[in-house]
């Protein structure tokens, strides 16, 4: 698999591959991919962001501007089964790296363009990063219930769900191409991906023509959906069923709570959202955190202690399900890093490469070519 990809979307579904098997070339510039700049780092050009979607890959330096390399690219696509391509379609096209450009070299290549918005629309060619669709999706204006202000998700939420939305159609057309010896071209927009993602439960009433009610999911569209504050700290805590809410009456001593046709049942909480939630507000805040932990653990109601990121690292669930790997690198020492959570039982997903510096694999994949001339100094 080629990546011709940088930043976080493209090198994120590459990197989801290569847990699964795939061996991942990752073209670079002589530049190197633009998050090698960003964040801590113990090495030149291996920060933290570059360390999170490029494990399992190696690294080839190839200017494409320039016609040699060019043709480097082009062998390599020639035993290549699917090329990923971040950059912009124009540009694609004005370098050569465009389908019709590649597939021409291998007809049966799965290639995989990520873009900002869907070719033929009225967006299209615009450049378009996480904060840009976050606004454009309506990712931003939800969080007006919470902040009374539009505001981003602190995640590079848009990045993240479109390269997971690239990575499992890259593994479909790789199914397609099994079933019928044909490669395809893919393309997966971060608008579209994202405005079909908030829509899921937010098209609501509009989900009917006419419209049966405005648009937004009231339970989750409102500022009362939050943490609740204990005496100390926080919970989260949520009830569901009917069986939930009754047996958490009964153990905080509310059995009238639990036979109460308005608190008890789910159309009567559906019907008093602000009463029943504005109730269990103050019921959590008259015990501590530990308390409710004690009171609640045993039980089968949905709840939870609120972590910070910071706690991630020492979660009893995470460590017995061997989610932190570790790795030993000759100059950086040792690192850190989530495995990936995917279960495939017959192959499961493995850290083979950690990721790779900048050019660490070109003399071995342009020998792998026949290619023996010197190569560069990254």
């Amino acid at each position: 698999m080629l990546e011709c990809a940088s930043i976080v979307l493209g090198p994120m579904a590459g990197q989801y591959l290569g847990d699964m098997g795939a061996d991942v070339i990752k073209v670079e510039s002589p530049d190197g991919d633009l998050t090698r700049h960003i964040g801590p780092s113990r090495s030149h050009l291996m920060s933290a962001l570059f360390l999170a979607c490029n494990r399992n890959k190696r690294s080839i330096i190839l200017d494409l501007k320039s016609a040699a390399d060019l043709e480097v690219l082009y062998k390599l696509v020639e035993t290549s089964d699917v090329f990923l391509n971040s950059t912009r379609p124009s540009a694609s096209e004005r370098i050569g790296i465009d389908y019709d450009a590649i597939s021409a070299r291998n007809e049966k290549i799965v290639y995989c363009q990520v873009e900002g918005f869907g070719a033929g629309g009225e967006y299209a060619g615009r450049p378009a990063y996480d904060d840009i669709v976050q606004a454009l999706s309506g990712t931003a204006s939800l969080q007006t219930a919470v902040a009374g202000e539009p505001r981003y998700v602190p995640s590079i939420v848009a990045d993240k769900i479109t390269g997971v939305h690239a990575a499992f159609s890259i593994a479909l057309a790789l199914l397609h191409r099994e079933k019928t010896g044909r490669g395809q071209e893919i393309t997966v927009p971060m608008f579209e991906t994202m405005a079909s993602f908030n829509l899921l439960e937010h098209l609501w009433g509009y989900a009917f023509e006419p419209p049966l009610a405005p648009m937004g999911y009231p339970p989750v569209a409102t500022a009362a959906r939050r943490p609740f504050a204990t005496k100390d700290g926080y919970v989260s805590l949520m009830p569901y069923t009917d069986k939930h809410w009754q047996r958490f009456y009964e153990l905080i001593g509310r059995d009238d709570l639990a036979s109460d046709p308005v608190y008890g049942t789910f159309h009567g909480r559906q019907q008093n959202v602000p009463l029943v939630w504005g109730d269990l507000k103050y019921q959590v805040s008259l015990k501590t955190t530990a308390e409710w932990i004690e009171l609640l653990e045993p039980e089968d109601i949905p709840f939870s202690r609120v972590n910070s990121l910071e706690d991630l690292l020492t979660d009893p669930h995470l460590g017995s399900v061997g989610f932190w790997q570790f790795g030993e690198d000759a100059l950086d020492g040792t690192r850190r890093m989530p495995a990936n959570p995917i279960g495939l039982k017959g192959s499961p997903p493995s850290i083979r490469l950690l990721p790779p510096r900048l050019g660490e694999h070109t003399a071995e994949i342009r020998a792998s070519l026949g290619d023996l001339s010197p190569v560069p100094a990254a």
